[in-house]
């Protein structure tokens, strides 16, 4: 009789971490009753996520797995995991005051923030097809619950519907493909898988290639890729703005770093059959992308359609299937966290009378009522349309040179056009602000805690240039992880 060893836990300590307070503040919500339950709950999920960021830190990233296999731990986990936890902890942040304003505020909401955030961790560590599935589930049932937290507002109701409907189909689609791959590969362990392929010498079979494009399907339902996208445009809008705001990164950064550790690490041997399927997604969501937002006058809807876009550019490294192309990914996802959480943070200032505005042309004659926030805004908006000197120029001008080294010309061709037209709907918004007749001016103060995070992400943004190193290093030695055995 075999008997059965404790796992180690000491790759796995910010997720065991994050777990145990997760429970504790369950407890602790329900016990202090009253309105400080979820201002307490907010603050200490923040330092529960801080303190992760200090785990993450504390320990040598050199490969290690522990689990029985399915958990790993490696640069690349530790570098994505950061931008999942800051993406967790600036949206959490910026939620509050929103929630409180609109009396929703309550304790189960950074909870749920953090149950998610879990998942996400779980996901990028997944090293066997089980786990994966595990860290996506716990991932995306608390997403549903968050797309519809406001459950009297019927926009929010209806989006958290939506998203849960779609989101068990997905699901579904990656499951089937799990066990596709698993009945014609006998393995579900990501070194199995890849030592099968190897030892096949290309010679697989087809239900392996459906196992693929199925896993793809789901998986790429979770970052909003053509044509998995269609819930995007409404559960952005729908959801309280707060969690499209968190929808719009973490989750994002989480899913992009699972197909980067999925189809480099076990289907790495089988880029000829995958690298098409994502040349195909990642084209058809650059172009829906660029075309589709120009007509949208909810900003909220505009972002969900920038946000399909973004993950087209990023696809692009992708599908280059190289450590150049996985460290473009990085430092174009890493960019993208800072970006699209200032552009919600002035999304979030934008209200009138103590109600939220979402117009596109609520933002007319900002640059008059308020200089200092369209100021932040036309700087966010000239770096999603990588305009030079601006970080978001940077983050596309690595994807485009990795395609280009790759020989990938046509891909990068349609990338810069479809960067070219997606310019247009933000220099819109620019035009808007600083040429448009005046409107009401939006209410003052804005709050503490979004002017802190619109300063830090503009100085980001602004001066990346300056001092790219800890980005780029940090995602070259991530990628090396990756491909070396690191």
């Amino acid at each position: 009789m075999t008997t059965a060893e404790f796992p180690n836990l000491i790759p796995a300590l910010p997720e065991v971490f994050i777990a145990c307070i997760a429970m504790a503040l369950l407890v602790l919500g329900v016990f202090q009753k009253g309105k400080g339950a979820a201002k307490t709950a907010t603050f200490l999920t923040v330092l529960t996520m801080a303190l992760a960021l200090l785990l993450l830190s504390a320990f040598s990233f050199e490969k290690v797995t522990t689990f029985s296999g399915m958990f790993i731990n490696d640069t690349f986990g530790a570098f994505t995991k950061a931008l999942v936890l800051l993406g967790s902890m600036l949206t959490l942040i910026m939620s509050y005051g929103y929630l409180k304003r609109v009396k929703a505020a309550k304790f189960e909401y950074p909870i749920l923030v953090l149950l998610a955030t879990l998942g996400m961790m779980m996901m990028i560590s997944a090293n066997n097809l089980l786990s994966l599935y595990v860290g996506l589930e716990l991932q995306s049932l608390s997403l549903y619950v968050l797309a519809a937290f406001q459950r009297d507002d019927l926009k929010s109701s209806e989006a958290g519907l939506k998203y849960f409907v779609l989101g068990a189909l997905a699901s579904g689609m990656l499951l089937y493909g799990s066990s596709m791959i698993y009945g014609f590969t006998g393995t579900t362990s990501f070194a199995g898988l890849a030592e099968v392929f190897h030892n096949s010498h290309g010679h697989i079979s087809t239900g392996v290639v459906v196992g693929i494009v199925f896993m793809l399907a789901g998986l790429a339902f979770k970052i909003s890729a053509v044509p998995f996208h269609m819930w995007t445009p409404d559960v952005y809008e729908g959801a309280p703005t707060p969690v499209t705001a968190f929808f719009a990164v973490a989750p994002k950064i989480a899913a992009v770093a699972l197909i980067i550790r999925v189809m480099t690490g076990p289907f790495g041997e089988l880029i000829g059959q995958w690298q098409q399927v994502i040349v195909f997604i990642s084209v058809a969501s650059m172009v829906l992308g660029a075309f589709a937002a120009i007509v949208q006058k909810n900003i909220k809807r505009l972002m969900a359609y920038s946000s399909i876009g973004h993950i087209g550019y990023a696809l692009i490294g992708i599908a280059v299937g190289n450590e150049a192309g996985v460290q473009a990914v990085l430092v174009y996802m890493a960019i993208y966290l800072f970006m699209n959480v200032g552009t919600f943070a002035c999304i979030l200032c934008m209200s009138r009378g103590g109600r939220m505005v979402e117009g596109i042309e609520d933002l007319a004659g900002l640059g008059k009522t308020n200089p200092g926030m369209a100021f932040v805004m036309a700087m966010f908006m000239f770096s999603m349309a990588g305009i030079p000197p601006l970080a978001g120029f940077f983050g596309k001008m690595y994807i485009f040179l990795a395609a280009i080294q790759a020989e990938f010309y046509t891909l990068a061709v349609i990338g810069v056009v479809s960067s070219v037209v997606g310019a247009f709907y933000y220099i819109r918004i620019i035009k808007i602000m600083y040429f448009d007749d005046a409107v009401d001016a939006f209410d003052r103060p804005i709050g503490r805690e979004l002017t802190a995070i619109l300063v830090a992400t503009s100085i980001i943004i602004l001066f990346f240039f300056v001092f790219p190193a800890p980005i780029v290093d940090g995602a070259s030695a991530a990628a090396a992880s990756l491909f070396t055995g690191g």
